[in-house]
């Protein structure tokens, strides 16, 4: 297996950076063994929560008879973690576009093997990470610690000599997995997995427009969404302190636009009419708020829930709020706002009504407030693309959802990397600029609110966006997947 902490795209790593890598390793073989000679079934089967609407099959790992093969001609794995929704809701957007492609996506979730030391060793990582975004709320630890390893941490191409050795301990899971189905993978760790692994046809479907080198998976075909990612990931730009890197060659790097999903694509027309009809007539404005489980921007949900309570009893606007996973937060929310109790709906584990809403909310009214809850993951982030069509305005911090085709509030960041979600996307004209604070996000509010302007310049927006094919990535990307393959054989 070739040596790829030693260097990375043909930049020569110190023997200190190399060293460092190899304890990193050595570190959580300790801590959660080394299973490399483990001979992991394959076991596939329909997913019972996405499956009939994006046609996704799960790859598990246990013994006993597969309900289903392989299709080794049209079939292609979405490799990703759960760390947050955005991978997974990315995830959704390669199987969406894959699905509506004619081919049979395969949901491979390395943080799903519970007996594996890749699933453990995520884990662990995402335990890390999530502990920090909790930590963040403090102004202190969140200047001298979190902005800092989000931006110029991650950014180094010594964390990806750390990560890659780390990687070769989630190879084992891919052992039995046929190396020439094409992996898209929508985290960089089950892509250098698959690399490691000896999967011929590998896309790492790169999340993030800061340029890190975090997101290198070298051996594999790298898609960006934004221009200005791609003039830095080909430099990498800032990888190695002041020096000067190689660059990466050009086969390895591709400009594809927004990953999303078919079902938001094909209807962008017909939703942003809809969004300026009801301005039109005076109906509630939606608001859409999307809170992670982290509990990070809470205070500011509260915030935004209270300022608009009148107005949703006045039948001026009116809130569908999705907190996922993680009942914890509406049950905070509901506490600290105890006068949502009369005109709040809850929609909790019942994912048919949830769809069955979203779907009449699309020609229906819509007034009060809607709250979200699904225990299933699937349901948990899927449920934020149902309601986004219905949806006027998407209050969301600038993560991977700054690349969806919808009218976008930006709130405060969580890590100074997706500063650039909402850079890139106001210079798209789908989405505000980052309100960093409470009174700035209430203005934002407000514009939204008093006239049609700022709506109909995004609806605008967001049309020419598509005609230019601005949101075309995960149809690019599943053909860079498929071409691979084709080119392979």
């Amino acid at each position: 297996m070739e040596e790829k902490s030693k260097v990375i795209f043909g930049n020569v790593m110190s023997d200190k950076v190399y060293k460092s890598a190899v304890k990193s390793k050595k570190k959580f073989i300790k801590k959660f063994g080394d299973d490399s000679n483990v001979d992991y079934p394959i076991y596939i089967q329909k997913n019972e929560h996405i499956g009939d609407s994006l046609g996704v099959y799960d790859i598990l790992l246990k013994e006993g008879d597969s309900p289903e093969e392989f299709d080794h001609e049209k079939g292609i794995i979405v490799g990703n973690i759960r760390m947050g929704f955005g991978h997974y809701r990315i995830s959704m957007a390669m199987a969406s576009a894959a699905k509506a492609m004619g081919y049979t996506p395969y949901w491979m979730d390395l943080n799903g093997y519970p007996q594996t030391t890749c699933t453990k060793v995520i884990s662990a990582q995402n335990d890390l990470y999530s502990l920090g975004s909790r930590l963040s709320k403090n102004a202190l630890f969140n200047k001298l610690v979190w902005e800092p390893t989000n931006y110029e941490t991650f950014r180094q191409l010594k964390y990806n000599a750390s990560d890659q050795k780390n990687a070769e301990l989630m190879a084992p899971v891919y052992r039995n997995v046929p190396k020439d189905i094409p992996v898209i993978g929508t985290h960089v760790w089950p892509a250098q997995a698959a690399i490691h692994a000896g999967m011929k046809n590998v896309v790492n479907a790169i999340p993030d427009n800061w340029p890190m080198a975090l997101h290198f998976a070298e051996g594999s075909v790298h898609t960006i969404q934004c221009k200005n990612a791609y003039m830095g990931y080909l430099i990498c730009n800032g990888m190695n302190g002041d020096e000067v890197c190689k660059e990466m060659p050009n086969e390895d790097l591709v400009y594809t636009g927004h990953y999303i999903d078919h079902e938001l694509v094909s209807n962008i027309e017909a939703d942003c009419d809809a969004r300026m009809a009801r301005k039109a007539k005076g109906a509630p404005m939606r608001f859409l708020l999307t809170i992670g489980g982290a509990g990070a921007q809470k205070e500011i949900f509260a915030a935004i829930i209270k300022y608009l309570l009148p107005m949703i009893k006045d039948n001026k606007a009116a809130l569908y709020v999705n907190v996922g996973d993680y009942k914890n937060v509406w049950d905070d929310l509901s506490k600290d706002i105890p006068e949502m109790a009369g005109v709040a709906t809850e929609h909790f584990n019942e994912f048919e009504a949830t769809t069955k809403f979203a779907e009449e909310a699309l020609t229906g009214e819509v007034t009060g407030i809607h709250a979200f809850y699904h225990e299933n993951i699937f349901e948990a982030v899927y449920c934020t693309n149902l309601l986004m069509r219905s949806a006027d305005v998407l209050v969301t911090k600038p993560s991977e959802l700054a690349f969806y085709p919808v009218p976008k509030l930006f709130i405060k960041r969580v890590g100074k990397h997706e500063m650039w979600g909402a850079i890139h996307s106001a210079e798209m004209g789908d989405g505000t600029l980052e309100c960093r604070d409470i009174p700035h996000t209430l203005q934002m509010i407000d514009i939204f609110m008093k006239d049609d302007k700022l709506l109909g310049e995004m609806c605008d927006s967001i049309r020419l966006n598509k005609s230019v094919g601005l949101y075309d990535g995960a149809y690019k990307v599943v053909e860079i997947a498929m071409g691979l393959k084709e080119k392979n054989k």
